[in-house]
């Protein structure tokens, strides 16, 4: 496979994305394909093969084939081609950003900023062998409890459009250095960066077949949760299909573990640092065009404010899309988000920046910053995830407000306050309903070692899916009691 040529946002074509199964590149069983759109551009840039039940059979039984070998190789030894991965990535950072640019619509900084975090997620690999070494106790005397962590067999993965290279990596170290074998199925929106990472998995020294892409829809993701032959599965994306995954893997009898959406609320209160709060708040509701689950989308403005929201507004309308914002990946999106604001203006709410109808490129999917003022607060832009880049502005009189109006939502994402007053950001990190919680950051995401995931309707199963809760996810501990001699005295154990 050639290395992707672009250096700049002219348009690119790349290679057609087939599946990649047992080390080699195979075209689906059906033989249908469909369009990968460059969103700057809105043209096609590939063509990707889309799969089925007969191809993740495939996949399983080329995965079978070999993951016995690798179960039994020393989890140090797993973990050399994490080390190599970690250096064949740095070596094409720029390549592999510009790819998640052109596939994705980021601009370049936002793209090579999610290649890096995805080699920080490849370097926490390249440490889980101290880390799952395991512990023992002698328990009583000439008894001794020790636990080891085992691979779970062959795992599936799903993954969303909005970071083709990141969330691949917060499953692909713990998965391999855990010892098992794994199928990828990719957003069929952006399966690109996927196949560039196979390549370079199987360059830094991974046996074929134990990673494998199925590329495909619904269809795919189907055939994951039901094929027998596989354990696990992970899946990030929208709270409706991931409520929908998790029930069907776990009536299989599969380990699953499904991240869904967030409706994300920022809390600013009139202490709040006007320079700092103002450049985060915007930061983080415009980054990646608000198309992350840890965006901005409600910001609660307690009490008097208006100054620093007039500060959020001025540094909101002076960015430029197609440089400081990416294009929103499909024509429905833009529909989808422009309705919202549509919408909220429709009912009465005050358009304090109108990010409709802006455009970079011809022929792109472009919304520009939006800030919405005087949202009610059950209002479809104050309590539906728009994934786009828009803040709604509810206002309320007093923290305990902000915390029940945070708290009434469904979802349990990211929350976040903005204050210099130690007091209060204890108060509303110890109540909000949000597994991941901000104190004057508005992307409260948590780095390795830390784990990545919400509460409530924003993941469904146990634990997070990076850090150490990711290896355990994909493992599963076996206790062994021994004792080789016989004593004298005598215990329960005796």
């Amino acid at each position: 496979m050639p290395k992707f040529a672009a250096t700049s946002y002219e348009f690119t074509p790349y290679v057609d994305a087939k599946n990649w199964i047992g080390g080699e590149w195979v075209d689906s069983a059906g033989g249908q394909t469909m369009d990968v759109i460059n969103p700057r551009h809105g043209k096609v840039m590939a063509k990707v093969t889309l799969g089925g039940m007969p191809d993740v059979d495939q996949a399983v039984k080329a995965a079978n084939a070999v993951v016995g070998d690798w179960r039994d190789r020393p989890m140090r030894e797993r973990a050399q081609v994490m080390y190599r991965l970690k250096q064949l990535m740095e070596r094409d950072v720029d390549e592999l950003a510009w790819l998640v640019s052109h596939e994705n619509g980021k601009t370049f900084n936002e793209s090579k900023a999610e290649v890096l975090k995805g080699i920080e997620c490849v370097e926490y690999g390249c440490a889980l062998p101290n880390l799952g070494a395991g512990t023992q106790l002698d328990v009583s005397r000439g008894v001794n409890c020790r636990i080891v962590y085992e691979s779970l067999g062959v795992c599936g993965g799903v993954t969303p459009f909005n970071f083709p290279n990141m969330v691949p990596l917060w499953m692909i170290p713990q998965v391999l250095v855990g010892g098992n074998a794994f199928i990828l199925k990719p957003s069929e929106q952006v399966p690109l960066s996927c196949i560039r990472l196979a390549e370079l998995l199987q360059e830094a020294g991974l046996p074929d077949g134990i990673f494998n892409i199925v590329n495909g829809a619904k269809d795919a993701v189907e055939a994951l949760c039901d094929h027998p032959g596989i354990d696990a599965v992970a899946f990030v994306g929208s709270t409706r299909v991931a409520k929908l995954v998790y029930g069907r893997g776990a009536a299989t009898g599969k380990r699953m573990l499904c991240l869904g959406g967030a409706k994300n609320h920022l809390m600013i209160v009139p202490d709040a640092d006007l320079e700092l709060t103002a450049q985060n708040v915007v930061a983080s509701f415009t980054g990646c065009a608000g198309q992350r689950c840890m965006a901005a989308s409600v910001l609660v403005a307690v009490g008097e404010v208006q100054h620093i929201i007039d500060e959020i507004a001025t540094q909101a309308s002076k960015l430029v899309v197609g440089e400081d914002i990416g294009a929103i990946t499909n024509t429905e999106s833009v529909a989808r988000i422009t309705g919202y604001i549509d919408r909220a203006e429709g009912d009465g709410a005050k358009l304090l920046v109108d990010g409709r109808g802006k455009a970079a490129d011809a022929g792109g999917y472009w919304v520009g910053p939006t800030l919405i003022d005087n949202v009610p607060a059950g209002h479809p832009a104050a309590s539906e995830e728009i994934f786009g880049p828009v803040l709604s502005i509810v206002r309320v009189d007093t923290v305990d407000e902000a915390i029940a109006l945070e708290n009434s939502n469904a979802y349990g994402n990211a929350s976040s306050i903005y204050t210099t007053n130690g007091e209060v950001a204890r108060y509303v990190t110890e109540r909000v309903e949000a597994g991941m919680v901000g104190v004057n950051i508005g992307v409260p995401v948590p780095r390795e070692p830390f784990g990545f995931g919400g509460w409530n309707h924003s993941k469904f199963g146990q634990g997070n899916i990076t850090g150490w809760d990711g290896f355990r996810f994909w493992t599963r501990v076996r206790k062994i009691t021994s004792k080789w001699a016989q004593q004298k005295d005598q215990t329960w154990m005796s």
